[in-house]
């Protein structure tokens, strides 16, 4: 398609309207190279290096209204999704069977809401834990994200505010344990130097905590999005910083001073820190923390405590944390991981993961924190590659390995949720089970089967034994996937509605491969069947997780229609799915083969070349691609006419379609 959309027009309005970004749109980030400005009434807000958003009002004190400029050094974590954009859950057949879960062998109930008696003192009583049998008891755990953490409150993000009955779901799923992120910028009702939380807000906190202890989960609870709000070490008055911080904590701890010990304190998400020096004061953070929980009194001075380094970023942790001197509390480190970048956020055209390169990256990484804090108990309080936007055969590879390495290595493992990956809090239906599934197989010791996909960066096409494909127009024949069985043997296939399929008959199993047959295949797909999702098959296998296969008709995707492009904003094209309604990459070039964005990415393989990154440049919500402003603007910029080829799943030739912007073509 081509799309003429008045450019001459747009070309004729003001720079400064060309140069502000749309409201909640992205204004910043590492590797952003989009608006940087926000329209009137709203301002650039840093939550994290990676993203930044425009959000109604003004720019604290000591804060700038444009993103500042991407840090020298890069991050191999992700902090936590801060997008409030919602996408419907997959509704494929595909995501939405149950859980595989670990029912617990915990016969005694928690114990009631303890009271302060008076100052420091609590009418309960604490029962110790060392550091190390904590972080052993809390994975996995699962992360309460978006939710207490959302600016300016509970409910403002993509989430309503909970209730206790979305820790049922988290306990039926068999997690230990929940972290609940909190943020505090807008929950205080005076500034320095008392800078006084809401009790109000306070006594919320409390009791959603308390809604998990009643279930016996353990609870990690900290100072969220502050630290991208008024917490960042390297801008702004660094002593009001500190004194706000301190301040916080000592409420904080006060309110919490009584529960019990399944309770642990973490100091702060994700500090931003680009250098030594940064280091070291994240590490002072580490000590006004401890100083002010003990101050607080009650149980405090026996609970355990969680340490953040520079980014809560594995790397930056390993160089610049210190310990505080003065602790006495037992005491764990926490880091992150969301990395490979590339694969983890969509960028580049990355689909695959899993090559002996990859799985070695990995484990290098693990090894390099544990080398470095070889006696202290680890923490994992964020992880996720989301089945929102990464391939499903990749994807498991990467939990499944990431799950393995930290477990032999102590490392207890805590998935962040934002609400759109995993647990659909509406339904109480798991989005990607197999993830889940995956990593409970791996804390119990277990090794999983996985279906094989490509793993190779420089071929021409893709291929993945999470899916059973047939393109409209093809008769059915004989399917072989792949498998990697790792040690086990395939016990059983299930169809959605619960059928067994019948072995030798519906299919049959190599040492290395399942082949389904025509047969089977055939009360499902055919040349004359109605493009979408038509199964999803469950299996099961002698030990590890169970694994899913989703039975797809497909055809190349049609463009509806050709809309305007309109500087500043998103381009919403609507787009007639015809398979699995995801976008694969999206690729664009000049007609004269000057790459967009990136252009280093030339010396990158035949899927690869030329890619965007999701969210920055792309996006797809419903029945409609995005372009974002800030693709729009480029094309501006460059002055050319570009193309873009919108690219799905299978990654063969010829699935994809083209739409093309020239800002030389008059009206």
């Amino acid at each position: 398609m081509k799309s003429q959309i008045g450019f001459a027009a747009l070309l004729a309005l003001s720079n400064q309207a060309l140069a502000q970004q749309t409201a909640y749109g992205q204004c910043g980030g590492n590797g952003w190279t989009g608006l940087t400005t926000c329209v009137s009434g709203y301002y650039c807000n840093v939550y994290h290096e990676w993203y930044s958003q425009c959000i109604p009002g003004q720019a604290p004190p000591g804060t700038t209204t444009t993103a500042p400029a991407p840090p020298g050094t890069t991050t191999s974590t992700r902090p936590a999704t801060t997008s409030t954009t919602s996408r419907p859950a997959t509704t494929s057949a595909g995501t939405t069977s149950a859980v595989t879960t670990r029912v617990s062998t915990t016969t005694s109930s928690a114990p009631p809401p303890a009271t302060t008696t008076s100052a420091g003192s609590c009418s309960s009583a604490f029962t110790s834990i060392s550091a190390a049998d904590y972080v052993d008891a809390i994975s996995p755990g699962w992360n309460l994200g978006n939710t207490l953490d959302a600016i300016p409150n509970e409910g403002s993000w993509n989430n309503p505010p909970v209730d206790d009955g979305t820790f049922d779901h988290i306990v039926d799923a068999g997690f230990k344990s929940v972290r609940i992120p909190v943020t505090y910028t807008a929950h205080l009702t005076s500034g320095a130097p008392n800078w006084t939380v809401d009790p109000v807000w306070l006594q919320r906190v409390s009791d959603v905590i308390d809604q998990a202890l009643a279930r016996n989960l353990y609870v990690i609870t900290n100072v969220h999005h502050d630290s991208w709000e008024w917490a960042d070490v390297r801008s702004g008055d660094l002593a009001v910083i500190q004194q706000r911080f301190r301040a916080i904590w000592v409420q904080i701890a006060k309110k919490l001073a009584c529960k019990s010990s399944r309770v642990s304190f973490e100091s702060i998400n994700e500090p931003p820190a680009d250098n030594a020096v940064d280091g070291a004061n994240v590490n002072k953070f580490n000590e006004l923390f401890v100083s002010a929980v003990n101050e607080a009194g009650g149980h405090n001075a026996k609970r355990v405590l969680q340490l953040a380094g520079g980014v809560s970023d594995p790397i930056k942790t390993t160089q610049w944390f210190k310990a505080p001197a003065n602790i006495q509390n037992p005491w764990a480190l926490q880091f992150h991981y969301y990395s490979p970048y590339d694969f983890i956020f969509s960028a580049w055209g990355k689909t695959i993961w899993g090559s002996a390169a990859d799985r070695a990256a990995l484990t290098a990484d693990f090894q390099a924190v544990r080398g470095n804090f070889s006696n202290v108990p680890l923490v994992l309080g964020e992880f996720d590659a989301s089945p929102l936007n990464t391939e499903p055969a990749a994807r498991w590879k990467w939990t499944d390995h990431l799950a393995r390495i930290a477990t032999d290595l102590g490392v207890a493992l805590v998935i962040w949720d934002n609400g759109l990956d995993h647990l659909d809090r509406n339904t109480g239906v798991w989005r990607d089970p197999v993830s889940i599934a995956l990593i409970e197989a791996a804390v119990a010791g277990e090794r999983s089967s996985l279906p094989d996909s490509t793993e190779d960066a420089g071929a021409s096409t893709q291929s993945s034994s999470a899916y059973l494909w047939n393109k409209v127009g093809n008769a059915v024949a004989d399917q072989v996937l792949p498998w990697l069985f790792n040690g086990n043997t395939l016990t059983g296939i299930t169809t959605q509605t619960g059928d067994a399929l019948s072995a030798g008959s519906d299919y049959t199993v190599s040492s290395n491969a399942i082949t389904f047959k025509a047969g089977f295949l055939s009360d499902y797909l055919g040349p004359n069947v109605t493009p979408g999702s038509k199964a999803n098959l469950t299996l099961t296998f002698s030990a590890g997780a169970h694994s899913n296969i989703e039975v797809v008709q497909w055809d190349t995707p049609v463009l509806v229609t050709e809309p305007d492009a309109t500087p500043g904003q998103d381009l919403q094209i609507p787009i007639q799915w015809k398979g699995v309604p995801v976008l694969a990459a999206v690729r664009a070039e000049a007609t004269d083969g000057t790459i967009l964005f990136d252009d280093w990415t030339q010396w990158l393989g035949p899927l690869q070349r030329g890619r965007l990154t999701f969210n920055n440049h792309y996006f797809w919500e419903g029945s409609n691609v995005i372009l974002r402003a800030s693709a729009i603007a480029a094309v501006l910029e460059l002055n050319k006419a570009v193309k873009f080829t919108f690219e799905f799943y299978p990654r063969v030739a010829g699935n994809s379609v083209t739409y093309t912007l020239d800002p030389t073509d008059e009206c």
